[in-house]
């Protein structure tokens, strides 16, 4: 057998599985349509056709694998297979027939390989496609293709396609974005009619005209842009939807339905209420042209700023001061920004040039550091001074009566004219001077650190006494 004849098990519904031999080339017209019980089909890689309805309401069909040697897949193929869920297309096929997976409820996803060149008429009508990428072959898209495919949210049209049938998109109320390539020149009518999760449309510059009821009832829809290669827009292609702000690039307005008839072209409350933004030197233009004219509000420009609007620019985020702390002969700092790098300066009070016999060595640091992140503004500026305070002289396990003499670590911190103290001893006086010699504050040191609160002012000088150790710090 080398084929297997039109409506050759039609109605067969006891029918739950069937593989094909390679040796069948085709598959006839209705060959399998009805048969509500068939779960499974193994199709042999002899077959070049399948033919139209050839497995009409096969509603127990949940896969199907297409070989490599089809073509083409006819018209109905697959019409009304709700439990359909997965099917594999071939690089062999270059054409989708009219209604070939009508009503396939369950499929939810389908790789339309590139060898297609054409989607047929109600090709995927109904079917239960979340989101679909349409290839480069493709040159153009049939009516109603996609047509109340109610869940779709995205499609990725091609350059290669040209035109955009009639109700190709129609109904499919959860696409909220859609690009159309400067490729296509013409929008069929009702081709996005009832896309109510749609909330802008750009329209390209190749395209000329866009038909009758084209984005009908989009009721998302916050903008449109229509550009200056537009010659024609149908009665009601932007009806039943009152859109806040309408861009028209067309220099040479020509006439579109009024207002006061009931093919308008805009909502009465989008020609009342709307803003139209025309090209500078226009306005005339278009408040002498019949339709146009009927909009209350028109500027010119190309958006409320006189530019073709934008996203609002974000405020750039800033990087979170960093914080500085000293242990165990380590400098450490930390920033909460993730991924953000410290950069630091530490300059050394005790490099030091001149001449003379003596020179005192005070060993003080001061240290200021910053948080920075591509994409990120600087942070603020963390400063402290760290110094060593000499501790009275060891003299317990020394040897040659040579006393060892410790450096205590202390790390000084100002901020909004507090000044913090860190690694004093317990209970260690800690007294903070103006630089005219008042005491602006004193602390006694717990758990290390020392909090001295002063009425100094910012960039002002004070003066830090530890014990008998002094150190110049600068107000923050």
């Amino acid at each position: 057998m080398t084929s297997i004849g039109n409506s050759a098990f039609a109605n067969c519904s006891g029918l739950t599985s069937v593989t094909i031999g390679n040796s069948v080339t085709s598959i006839g017209s209705s060959a399998f349509s009805y048969c509500s019980g068939l779960t499974s089909v193994t199709i042999g890689s002899g077959v070049t056709s399948i033919g139209n309805y050839a497995f009409r309401e096969c509603s127990g069909l949940t896969s199907v694998t297409i070989p490599n040697s089809v073509t083409s897949i006819g018209s109905s193929t697959f019409y009304n297979c709700s439990g359909l869920t997965s099917v594999t297309i071939p690089n062999s096929v270059t054409s989708i027939g009219s209604s070939a997976f009508y009503g396939c409820s369950g499929l939810t996803s389908i790789t339309i390989p590139n060898s297609v060149t054409s989607i047929g008429n109600y090709a995927f009508y109904g079917s239960g496609l979340t989101s679909v990428t349409i290839p480069n072959s493709v040159t153009s898209i049939g009516i109603n293709a996609f047509a109340n495919c109610s869940k779709l949210t995205s499609v990725t049209i091609p350059n290669s396609v040209t035109s955009i049938g009639t109700y190709a998109f129609f109904g499919c109320s959860k696409l909220t974005s859609v690009t159309i390539p400067n490729s296509v020149t013409s929008i069929g009518n009702s081709a996005f009619s009832g896309c109510s999760g749609l909330t802008s449309i750009t329209i390209p510059n190749s395209v000329t005209s866009i038909g009758t009821y084209a984005f009908f009832g989009c009721s998302k829809l916050t903008s449109v842009t229509i550009p200056n290669s537009v010659t024609s827009i149908g009665d009601k292609a932007f009806d039943g939807v009152d859109i806040p702000t309408v861009i028209s690039l067309i220099e040479n307005p020509f006439t579109i339905t009024g207002k006061t008839s009931d093919s308008r072209t805009f909502t009465q409350n989008t020609f009342n209420n709307a803003t139209l933004y025309v090209p500078k030197g226009t306005i005339d233009k278009y408040k002498a042209t019949g339709g146009w004219k009927d909009f209350f509000f028109i500027e010119e420009g190309v958006g409320p700023s006189g530019d073709t609007p934008q996203p609002p620019t974000p405020e750039p985020q800033k990087c979170e001061k960093p914080t500085i702390s000293y242990e165990n002969g380590k400098l450490t700092f930390s920033c909460a920004t993730e991924g953000a790098t410290c950069q630091y300066s530490i300059t050394d009070t005790d490099i030091k040039a001149g001449s003379g016999n003596e020179v005192q060595l005070g060993v003080t640091y001061n240290i200021s550091v910053y948080a920075a992140k591509l994409g990120y503004e600087n942070s603020e500026t963390a400063t402290a001074t760290l110094c060593w305070i000499d501790q009275q002289p060891k003299t317990e396990g020394t040897s040659n009566r040579i006393a060892n003499i410790p450096a205590q670590a202390v790390l000084i911190q100002s901020e909004g004219g507090s000044i913090k103290v860190q690694g004093v001893d317990e209970g260690t006086q800690v007294n903070v001077y103006g630089i005219n010699g008042t005491q602006a504050g004193s602390a006694i040191s717990q758990s290390g650190a020392a909090t001295i609160n002063t009425n100094l002012q910012p960039g002002s000088i004070a003066i830090v006494k530890i014990g008998q150790k002094s150190v110049k710090v600068v107000i923050k």
